[in-house]
């Protein structure tokens, strides 16, 4: 076996849209810095970006029922939804820069304008739908929201839905029509693209087998090259982790003091999903309803309008299943791996907690496909199981850690570990990540770069008009940035 050395400025690890984001944004505001990007598979998003893999909305709250907690006062909290649809709307402001920079082409080619829309069934959840968007349409980002519990206009909105539909039960929906469909798939692989012609050194198949830090503060990166078995050792002095669910092993070899009292539980979804034509075009839209009781935030059921590999697909889930890989391509010992001494007491603290989600993903292991029928007839009261085949979706791992709330406290969205000195930083966790890709990432970069970030800000302005304010608060920009959006990436 024979071995090799390297230096670069930037270490990527992991192909998906995380590293392509960032990847991105350096060489916008640091276009001198030398990057390389090393990702085990063959191509780049395979794991949590491809289309398959994950739900393709474009996280805006517009339709998540869950980021809209309904206090004990009976009062709505749209703190949380307001947060994701800011950060979605900071994502969209840079791909908005880069196709007038004429670096992202034929944006409707990675994302789509769907309709978000929200549907509950009972008169306790028709009054917390009511409540909610009457809430939200006092501020600017959800003003466009409407709703009806009239099932004539509903029917208008989604047939499909309607048809067949004999229960008086009592249903509303709300429905925004500025939602999107986002193939972060396509998109990572022109942002690939992009890097390359930009000089950024990609390695497929190459595997990350070691990451320490020099007591210089160099980090060194053992790889090996699966085709040739050759092992090269990088020096860098920043390093990017966004490995998907490998993200947790590869923090754990770094041996940084944040790395500890952290573990992952993995769980994967299942979609039923529907390619024929004649059902398709009776569906345009992201309908999200309520979880059941007991279910984590993760298993709001939802009805998808997908565009992927260039069809208009119907997916319905998910459906939780059980692995103890961390990625698909992954190994059965992940899980076993992952615990170590300093995590072994938080990872048996969550599963004292966590009974409530153990009986669920159990309930949900046991499920027939006429059982997963069932649900989607919720939605789809004439569905027909001929027309509607499982797929194994992506693989995730949600992060467990000690907290002020107790040790073994279960987080459900995204979690950005940087080290002590800045000069490393992870991406663990799952919801809504991809949405939020460039808020979290410009978050990471200041306060992973300090001063060197200070001197970027005006040209971070220039990619995000909105940068450092909320466009909730100021009507005027919100407004003519919406406008030049929605024309630049056609999403009208």
């Amino acid at each position: 076996m024979s071995t090799k050395h390297s230096k670069t400025d930037v270490i990527l690890i992991g192909g998906g849209i995380m590293s392509a984001t960032l990847g991105t944004i350096l060489k916008e505001l640091a276009p001198e810095k030398e990057i390389k990007m090393y990702e085990r598979l063959s191509t780049p998003a395979e794991e949590s970006s491809n289309g398959w893999n994950n739900a393709g909305t474009g996280h805006s709250a517009l339709c998540e029922l869950n980021y809209t907690k309904e206090n004990k006062d009976g009062s709505i909290d749209i703190n949380k939804a307001v947060k994701i649809n800011e950060q979605y709307q900071v994502t969209k402001q840079f791909w908005n820069y880069l196709v007038k920079q004429g670096q992202l082409t034929q944006p409707e080619a990675f994302i789509k304008p769907v309709p978000h829309m929200s549907f509950v069934q009972g008169v306790r959840n028709v009054d917390f739908l009511k409540r909610r968007v009457d809430r939200l349409n006092k501020n600017i980002l959800f003003s466009n929201m409407e709703i009806t519990d009239n099932k004539d206009k509903i029917a208008d909105w989604v047939p499909l839905m309607m048809e067949g539909r004999t229960s008086h039960v009592p249903v509303a929906m709300s429905y925004d029509k500025t939602g999107t469909d986002v193939n972060f798939g396509a998109l990572t692989k022109k942002l690939f693209e992009n890097l390359e012609e930009k000089q950024v050194e990609l390695n497929y198949e190459h595997e990350v087998q070691d990451l320490k830090q020099r007591e210089d503060g160099v980090w060194e990166m053992k790889v090996k090259d699966l085709q040739t078995d050759i092992v090269t050792f990088v020096e860098s002095d920043f390093v990017f982790i966004g490995a998907g669910g490998a993200s947790l092993q590869l923090l754990q070899k770094t041996g940084i003091k944040e790395s500890k009292h952290v573990g992952g539980f993995p769980v994967s979804g299942l979609f039923l999903v529907c390619k024929d034509e004649s059902i398709t075009t009776q569906h345009l839209a992201k309908v999200y309803g309520k979880a059941s009781v007991g279910a984590p935030p993760m298993s709001v059921p939802h009805l998808d309008t997908r565009y992927i590999d260039g069809k208009r697909t119907i997916l319905f889930g998910p459906f939780a299943g059980f692995s103890p890989k961390f990625m698909k391509t992954g190994s059965n010992m992940d899980l076993i791996k992952s615990v170590k001494p300093n995590n072994l007491i938080t990872m048996l603290s969550a599963g004292i907690k966590e009974m409530s989600l153990t009986k669920y993903l159990i309930s949900q292991l046991t499920l027939s496909n006429e059982e997963r029928m069932e649900d989607l007839r919720q939605f789809v009261p004439n569905a027909k199981s001929k027309d509607w085949e499982i797929v194994v979706a992506g693989q995730r791992v949600q992060v467990i850690k000690d907290t002020e709330n107790g040790k073994g406290t279960l987080q459900f969205g995204t979690e950005v570990i940087t080290s002590e000195d800045g000069s490393l930083s992870a991406l663990l966790g799952a919801s809504p990540g991809a949405s939020t890709a460039v808020d979290i990432m410009l978050d990471m970069l200041k306060r992973c770069y300090g001063e060197e970030f200070k001197q970027w800000e005006d040209k971070v302005k220039t990619m995000v008009p909105s940068y450092g304010m909320k466009l909730s608060d100021n009507e005027a920009l919100y407004t003519k940035l919406n406008e030049e959006i929605t024309k630049n990436l056609k999403i009208n």
